[in-house]
């Protein structure tokens, strides 16, 4: 499986949450792409741990298994088309998702995300990993 991880999985991972860690071991590749690493950045210097969180990203984006997607017009009307779909069902989500979704679109890849509304997406695969 080619993956996009998603903010919610990349955290849980480095929490050691058993499930996202199985998946990220057996995926063929990791993709992530600017809004997740702008998500990620923000929350480290929220935090109290903002040297080792960076680390440790440098660290994982360092893995011959792991790629930065770039993102582009192809990427923009992906996330239209995801948005009008949401917006025909009356089930919005946040907007950084919409593009973390778009990029998944774009590349072909199965976004793994802890977070449920992904699901409501048609036009992606989604890997869920519901958290207990």
């Amino acid at each position: 499986m080619r993956i996009l991880l998603d903010t919610s999985a990349y955290s849980s991972f480095m929490r050691g949450q058993g499930e996202v860690k199985e998946a990220l071991q057996s995926a063929d590749s990791i993709s992530l792409n600017p809004i997740v690493l702008g998500e990620l950045q923000a929350g480290f210097q929220h935090g109290r741990y903002s040297d080792r969180n960076r680390n440790r990203l440098d660290q994982f984006l360092a893995s011959p298994r792991v790629q930065l997607l770039t993102m582009d017009e192809g990427t923009a009307e992906r996330y239209a088309v995801i948005l009008n779909g949401l917006w025909a069902i009356g089930r919005p989500i946040p907007t950084n998702d919409l593009w973390i979704a778009a990029s998944a679109m774009q590349y072909g890849l199965t976004i793994l995300t802890t977070d449920a509304h992904f699901k409501h997406i048609a036009q992606v695969l989604v890997h869920h990993i519901a958290l207990t």
